[in-house]
């Protein structure tokens, strides 16, 4: 009943906006279903409010190769809570709690890059980036927007800071419903300007004024499932469906802009409609700048009952990285749409040579090469396979917790300072010391009585590994190994 208010005034305000923002516009237009298609992206930016705009850093600073520039409505630095909800809370929205200083996590940003998990930091300099926090925020503390000016700069980014906005906590708009000191759904504010002209004047060089007729694009409703990683939206929070504006000019090939927009906590499409959407007003400068909008959504799950973005860890410790799940989803959606990355990948790293076994044992096979100028750390494969689990830095590994007897096939390949993997070397084979089990097959009747197997139930298992054989019968059969002593699984 309270989110069904919620939505109640929330579409009130909207439609109050709607009478009095002089004709400025027109209402979005009704989404057509369909899917996302690619289409002539000169340059790719992100815009956020809120968790959106602690996603909207996330996502400049992981694929920092492809978006050129960031317009941030109150949010602090990257990675500002280390996958802690109580320092998200309390220090990095309030300031009762010591957090990381933007020197320290300009450091953390180094060392991820370093190791492939975010982009190079060198893509940064020079990017434009656009903040705003209003002087009646009190959800996200100034001191902590002010970190992310510092740690954009200490970068070289170029940085327009908007602080003197008496706005509350929302995205500004000249088509905001809500009056400008408010924090209240659907945070959008009228505050009496354009920031939405300066953030895109800011991040494109010059803006041509914004459409005051009828919208000429379409909205896509799409299926988020295609894009998120497998496929499921709501196993990550997000929304069955997400949105895209696509102006008439880029539909009809013209070489089109792309601007990512992340919603906030309690702003998704499932709770207040298509409000941001439609009072933005992005799509109004997409139809006169040849822009394309896209709209991901998120929605709510366990630990995560606002429908925030995941800037705290809440669904993966890797949230703020390329491996992120709704990291990945968002870039997927971007990639679809044409966005790409603005350098050439490097040449792979060759293949390392002189791979040789040096010892084996019964569980476990040795092995050493050559180191390849410029790596950064090995994968080792087995039977094809990557075992490694941490990088490996040396040019010697150890794989463990083979069997006895058998003869494993490994290749080795060199990983760059960006965590693109290069050539595999030739292969070489290990056999481990000992003999191989041997499979028996018998009655599961039979096995329990060889001791090889119990029973529990009138069912039979595997003595040492519980793996279950079938029914406890003289007319079920099954074929084990003894892998150690007392120790039997499925052949």
């Amino acid at each position: 009943m309270k989110i069904r208010k919620i939505l109640v005034a929330a579409l009130a305000a909207v439609g109050l906006a709607a009478s009095t923002a002089g004709g400025a516009t027109a209402a979005v237009p009704a989404p057509t279903t369909g899917s996302l298609q690619q289409y002539t992206i000169s340059s790719t930016y992100v815009s956020g409010l809120s968790s959106g705009g602690f996603m909207a850093n996330q996502m400049h600073v992981a694929y920092s190769d492809v978006f050129t520039g960031a317009g941030i409505f109150s949010a602090g630095p990257y990675d500002c809570a280390q996958n802690n909800l109580n320092t998200a809370l309390y220090a990095c929205m309030d300031t009762f709690q010591a957090r990381k200083s933007p020197a320290q996590l300009e450091q953390l940003t180094r060392d991820r890059a370093a190791a492939g998990k975010v982009d190079p930091v060198a893509n940064l300099s020079g990017d434009k980036v656009w903040l705003f926090h209003g002087t009646n925020d009190s959800t996200v503390k100034a001191p902590v927007n002010d970190d992310l000016a510092t740690y954009y700069r200490d970068f070289g980014a170029d940085v327009v800071y908007d602080n003197t906005s008496a706005s509350g906590h929302a995205w500004v708009s000249p088509l905001g419903p809500n009056a400008c000191t408010s924090t209240s759904s659907p945070y959008v504010n009228n505050c009496g300007g354009d920031p939405v002209k300066d953030m895109l004047a800011h991040l494109f060089g010059s803006v041509k004024p914004a459409s005051s007729t009828a919208l000429t694009g379409k909205l896509v409703r799409f299926d988020q499932s295609a894009y998120t990683p497998g496929g499921s939206p709501g196993a990550i929070s997000m929304g069955d469906e997400g949105f895209a504006y696509v102006p008439q000019s880029c539909q009809s090939g013209a070489s089109c802009k792309l601007m990512v927009t992340l919603h906030g906590c309690y702003q998704y499409f499932g709770l207040v409609g298509n409000a941001l959407m439609d009072k933005a007003y992005l799509n109004e400068y997409a139809d006169t700048n040849d822009m394309i909008v896209l709209y991901p959504q998120a929605t709510t799950m366990s630990g995560n009952p606002r429908g925030c973005w995941d800037w705290w860890g809440y669904k993966s410790a890797d949230y703020a990285q390329k491996s992120g799940p709704q990291m990945t989803a968002v870039m997927n959606m971007a990639k679809a749409l044409g966005a790409a990355g603005t350098t050439s990948p490097p040449s792979p790293l060759p293949a390392p040579s002189g791979l040789t076994v040096t010892a084996t044992t019964n569980t476990t096979a040795s092995l050493t090469w050559s180191a390849v100028p410029g790596a950064a750390s090995y994968h080792v494969y087995r039977d094809g396979t990557k075992v490694n689990g941490a990088p490996v830095t040396a040019t010697a590994f150890t794989d463990s917790g083979l069997t006895a007897g058998t003869t494993y096939r490994y290749t080795v390949a060199a990983v760059d300072p960006s965590g693109a993997v290069g050539t595999r070397s030739g292969a070489v084979n290990a056999t481990t010391t000992g003999t191989a089990a041997v499979c028996v097959t018998a009655s599961n009747y039979a096995h329990t009585q060889a001791g090889r197997a119990h029973q529990s139930g009138g069912y039979a298992y595997a003595n040492g590994s519980g793996q279950s054989l079938g029914l406890w019968s003289v007319g079920i059969s099954s074929t084990i190994k003894e892998t150690s002593p007392g120790y039997w699984v499925k052949c």
